[in-house]
């Protein structure tokens, strides 16, 4: 049995720490319910936020961080830079109003949210700037494929410490994974879960049934046991309690292969490339 616990960390090709299980907030828009969920998770042992400027609860994060009543560093923090606040300029501003809305100095980490065509470079030279300032701790992106990476790798004085990305066991993402691993940078899925979706399947059922778990505490213990980071969302606090319990049994690599066969290549989200080409995300299934 390896050692891990919720207080475990992943450490990044900056030198920085950021713990390997976090809590994300993505659709929590009520603000008691937030603080609530923040209270539970922190409770429960949980170090890492995940918010972003899409989410639109950026304040209500910050007003949940103030109440916890605890020092900075003991908390690490992560936002995201929108579609619509890319380039140099939009970037600094942008981020500007996150940091007052989240009361915060600095933030542990800063993610552009989706990769699009236009300011690819300036949003990135903008990301460089921010941590050069000590406004942010490490930056890195989320949706990047290869060939985002690749392409940003041309010019890139300092790379993304960090790719999150959707994946779970419908969509293993192995390649990508390997990839940012080939060039020091940590895979942090969202979506670990699948929104859900997979909790039925018979392989995961059965596996969950063998070690007396749940399907989702063996959904984010293969994450785990991969070498993923991974933020799972709930405002149950039962749920957020459950899914930081994954700490005191192990998969046999019989049964992590399993859960890679059953792999569909299937996204619950959107296709980066798309957006990529697009400029923004769209509406989808």
């Amino acid at each position: 049995m390896d050692k891990k616990s919720l207080s475990s960390t992943f450490t990044f090709a900056d030198g920085n720490k950021m713990p390997i299980q976090g809590f994300g907030v993505y659709k929590i828009t009520d603000e008691q319910q937030l603080i609530s969920a923040v209270k539970d998770a922190y409770d429960d042992g949980y170090r890492l936020f995940d918010t972003a400027q899409m989410y639109k609860n950026e304040a209500a994060v910050g007003k949940a961080i103030k109440n916890l009543g605890v020092k900075r560093d003991q908390i690490f923090v992560t936002t995201k830079i929108a579609e619509e606040n890319q380039g140099y300029d939009k970037v600094m501003a942008s981020f500007e109003d996150s940091l007052k809305r989240l009361e915060l100095d600095y933030v542990d980490l800063l993610l552009v949210h989706w990769p699009i065509h236009t300011h690819f470079f300036e949003t990135w030279r903008a990301f460089e700037k921010l941590k050069e300032q000590g406004l942010v701790k490490s930056i890195g992106v989320s949706n990047y494929g290869m060939i985002h990476l690749e392409y940003l790798a041309t010019k890139a004085n300092e790379m993304p410490v960090l790719d999150q990305i959707e994946t779970h066991p419908y969509l293993n993402q192995y390649a990508m994974i390997n990839y940012n691993k080939a060039h020091n940078i940590v895979t942090q899925a969202w979506a670990p879960l699948g929104r859900g979706s997979i909790f039925d399947d018979p392989v995961i059922v059965k596996i969950a049934t063998a070690h007396n778990k749940s399907a989702a505490q063996v959904i984010l213990r293969w994450q785990l046991q991969r070498g993923v980071s991974f933020i799972p969302k709930s405002v149950h606090a039962d749920r957020i309690k459950e899914n930081g319990d994954i700490y005191d049994f192990e998969l046999s690599d019989e049964e992590m292969k399993m859960i890679d066969q059953i792999n569909k290549n299937k996204r619950i989200s959107q296709e980066p490339e798309m957006v990529y080409e697009i400029g923004h995300q769209y509406p989808h299934g």
